[in-house]
């Protein structure tokens, strides 16, 4: 693609924008045939089973890291250079958001990204629960609730004005991070073929770690060759929810990377739901189920703009780079969420009525 003619053609804010429909579009084309959910593979981790939710979250985790590593090493992609590396990170922010992450996306039944795919194929559970999300994300971002998100991630900061690169840390070669990458895969294949999971499962699967490689190659081409600074960024759902939601209210809002992705996303589910036949409305099985629902969604908003990102933004977009507290983020969402289950839907289903 040329970048520089695109640019002049269309200007540099709207080949953001559409550079994040592309990486929406093939994320949730991946994400709605792969059914691939964290939640979901936490709470099967959770239960004592490695099945095939868990070979799929690590076989597009696996494969975020070899595509990004790859580009890497081709001079495509500088980690150094994005924005969440660029940036002090916060050590409190990600634990504690992290395990609120983890807890609200048991409870809604999905993480932000699950919920944007399965709106798209009709769940009216999921709308509601996607709105409260991106409403309570750009309340967290800079409303009401702004000022506990920059106490709690003041608590403790990255040193050195930058947040941690963690091959750098451990001294690994250039090469490293696409070893770690390669050797992810080969564990997930392997617990896929006990799980007898399809190739085509697979290679959707796949398909969502490469969505995240596209977008961190695509913005930085574009930094390149922009006049103005431009964020280099990928595939998350918390800062481009509450970007997306204001997008469409505030009619001074600009186009960008964030505004791209979010409707991206949804179409490229809703297509591939549609060739699949598996367009379906659906609601609330209870009032239950719809409170649990809501709480979980407004701890995902807080929790996600908390750690920097959800599931997706620092669970596989930074920990595709190795950003210290993106890893350290998606470690306590895993925390989270297995406690969160085992108190809530593990004993809830063993309790006497």
């Amino acid at each position: 693609m040329d970048i520089v003619a695109l640019v002049d053609r269309i200007g540099e804010s709207p080949a953001a924008a559409l550079f994040g429909l592309i990486t929406g579009l093939i994320f949730g084309i991946a994400a709605q045939r792969s059914r691939f959910c964290l939640r979901a593979a936490t709470v099967e981790f959770a239960r004592g089973v490695l099945g095939d939710k868990v070979a799929v979250w690590l076989l597009t985790f696996s494969t975020a890291l070899v595509w990004v590593q790859g580009a890497t090493l081709m001079g495509l992609m500088r980690p150094e250079d994005a924005r969440m590396m660029a940036v002090p990170g916060s050590w409190s922010g990600a634990i504690i958001g992290g395990l609120l992450f983890g807890a609200g996306m048991v409870l809604a039944r999905g993480c932000s990204g699950r919920l944007l795919v399965l709106a798209a194929t009709g769940n009216l559970r999921s709308v509601v629960s996607g709105l409260i999300f991106a409403v309570v994300a750009q309340m967290s971002l800079g409303g009401w609730l702004a000022p506990w998100r920059d106490k709690l991630a003041a608590l403790w900061i990255t040193e050195g004005g930058r947040n941690l690169d963690l091959l750098s840390w451990a001294g690994l070669p250039e090469w490293g991070g696409l070893v770690l990458g390669a050797a992810t895969a080969l564990l997930a294949l392997e617990l896929a073929r006990r799980n007898r999971i399809g190739v085509s499962r697979l290679v959707f699967a796949s398909g969502v770690g490469f969505a995240v490689a596209v977008g961190w190659v695509l913005t930085f081409g574009l930094s390149q060759v922009a006049f103005e600074p431009v964020v280099i960024e990928s595939a998350t759902f918390t800062g481009p929810s509450a970007s997306t939601l204001m997008f469409f209210l505030d009619r001074n809002s600009i186009l960008e990377f964030d505004v791209g992705l979010v409707p991206g996303v949804f179409l490229g589910a809703f297509l591939a739901a549609w060739a699949a036949g598996e367009l379906k409305f659906q609601g609330f099985e209870n009032e239950i189920n719809m409170r649990k629902a809501m709480i979980g969604a407004a701890l995902m908003g807080f929790g996600g703009m908390l750690a920097g990102g959800c599931a997706i933004g620092a669970g596989v977009t930074g920990g595709s780079i190795f950003v210290g507290t993106a890893l350290t983020a998606l470690m306590c969402m895993w925390i989270g969420a297995i406690l969160t289950d085992f108190l809530v839907d593990q004993r809830g289903a063993t309790a006497p009525a």
